[in-house]
């Protein structure tokens, strides 16, 4: 980062940070990096711009590491460079309730509108409760950053808060803390206005009244901004300016950027050539035999639909029984929030329903499916690297950066297979195959597409889509964030 701006140090706050720690046998702490793409797409800027991270401890060895920390504050340099880090401790009857029961079986549900209504959600006096809980969460985030900013240089401060588990902090901090210059990034869809109202009244207006705190609300397209505003317009009377770049509310206006994060495909392309992928690739193509391969890499996660993307390659077998014995369908679906009943249940119905592909096609020499539901990185670069077809599906999606990742790093120039209800849809639509992700028959005929495609047009398709997904790489992403920040007014 480059310019000017780059002097003044940088907050930032997430749920997850940049690190995690572990307790091997002998007692010994060990820290390796956070996961997530929040995380993976701040941690690669933490190198250019001095970065104080605030997070959670999300287990009993991280708790172990904060408390051992001088003033709390993890030295980057014990941690292989890149941010200082503040790990909060919050209790965890606080943390349960405000990340598993209020940010994502509830927000998350709202923005992905994945709600079987006729049955769910039910507000009562037990969410009422939760509600607190995810009040006092967002409450200890604003605390700690306020702290740190009054710690920092006298030169003022700039904090990105970061996502739906802290939509209340940029409001909270701002009152803690007059005249930090704020900016929060959503990095899910947003729900319109007549699936917002699911919440209830006095929750969501404090949802969106504790984002307006923000001086500079980001989002990853337009889409996603334009609903935002639009229930800042419906539910709390809020003006949004002509050119839908601002919104007014309660004495103070909000900036609106869109600011599609995309990949490092230098970095990328540098871990997709390390020993281990390279490995992986020598098991899967011995696996499969050569046969053209259509992969999809995702979490078990209810949006990512991933049981009408196996329904879709059924159809496909059904359909097109030329391709009997000439495809492997490759999905990789690891766990995701297998704490919560939804998901467990999610993940049997994938496991179940590939099971049947399976028995309805396999035979000696030919499996057509291999699913996996464990997390294995390094195999998932793996096999985008030998994709021929990549499909992205999910029902809606904030941006999904698999779909920028695979174009990248293919070896066979893959065709794309993307659902319009993905963020990335914005800037990829022109040259991937774009499908209803409800359509099943739809899906099928993409997939028949993609693999009958010709070389040269999958070339061209391919290659364009790596230049729209690295055009703003995590570094640029962020940079722009703060340019918008830094132009406000009082800045």
């Amino acid at each position: 980062m480059t310019d000017a701006s780059a002097d003044r140090r940088l907050l930032i706050a997430s749920n997850r940070g940049p690190v995690s720690f572990a307790r091997g046998p002998d007692g010994t702490l060990s820290a390796s990096r956070g996961g997530g793409g929040v995380v993976s797409g701040l941690s690669a800027a933490a190198d250019e711009i001095p970065m104080t991270w605030v997070c959670a401890a999300l287990s009993d060895a991280d708790r172990e590491a904060a408390s051992r920390a001088k003033g709390g504050l993890l030295d980057p340099a014990e941690l292989g460079g890149g941010a200082a880090v503040r790990m909060l401790d919050i209790p965890q009857a606080i943390f349960d309730s405000a990340y598993n029961r209020v940010a994502n079986s509830t927000l998350w549900f709202v923005h992905h509108m994945l709600y079987d209504t006729p049955n769910q959600p039910s507000f009562g006096l037990a969410f009422a409760a939760e509600w607190e809980a995810f009040r006092l969460y967002n409450e200890m985030f604003a605390d700690a950053l306020a702290a740190a900013a009054l710690a920092a240089s006298a030169s003022p401060g700039r904090v990105a808060i970061q996502d739906y588990h802290l939509c209340l902090a940029p409001r909270m901090l701002a009152e803690r803390a007059p005249g930090l210059s704020i900016a929060h990034f959503s990095h899910t869809p947003w729900a319109p206005p007549d699936y917002f109202r699911v919440l209830p009244d006095e929750v969501g207006r404090e949802v969106l009244a504790g984002l307006l705190g923000a001086d500079h609300a980001g989002f990853l397209c337009k889409r996603w901004a334009d609903s935002f505003m639009d229930c800042c317009e419906d539910l709390l009377g809020a003006k949004v300016d002509r050119d839908r770049r601002q919104v007014s509310h309660a004495g103070h206006v909000t900036s609106i950027g869109v600011h599609p994060l995309g990949v490092d495909a230098a970095q990328l392309r540098a871990r997709a050539d390390e020993p281990d992928v390279l490995a992986r690739m020598t098991t899967l193509a011995a696996a499969t035999a050569g046969r053209k391969l259509i992969v999809r890499v995702d979490r078990t996660e209810l949006s990512k639909n991933i049981s009408r993307g196996l329904e879709a390659y059924r159809e496909l077998l059904r359909a097109h029984p030329e391709w009997h014995g000439h495809v492997v369908h490759l999905a990789f679906a690891y766990p995701s929030r297998h704490d919560l009943p939804e998901y467990q249940e999610y993940t049997a119905a994938v496991q179940r329903l590939a099971g049947e592909i399976e028995a309805e096609f396999a035979v000696p020499g030919w499996n057509p499916l291999q699913l996996d539901v464990y997390d294995d990185y390094a195999r998932s670069l793996a096999a985008c690297r030998l994709a021929d077809v990549l499909l992205v599906n999910p029902i809606r999606d904030g941006m999904n950066l698999v779909a920028k990742e695979g174009p990248i790093l293919s070896d066979r120039n893959c065709a794309l297979v993307l659902s319009t209800e993905a963020g990335a849809a914005a800037e990829l639509s022109g040259q991937a195959l774009m499908i209803n992700p409800f359509d099943v028959t739809q899906t099928m005929q993409a997939l028949h597409q993609a693999l009958t495609m010709s070389d040269a047009e999958r070339t061209s398709r391919c290659s364009a889509l790596a230049a729209a997904a690295s055009a703003l790489p995590p570094a640029r992403w962020l940079a722009e964030q703060l340019r918008a920040l830094d132009r406000l007014p009082g800045s």
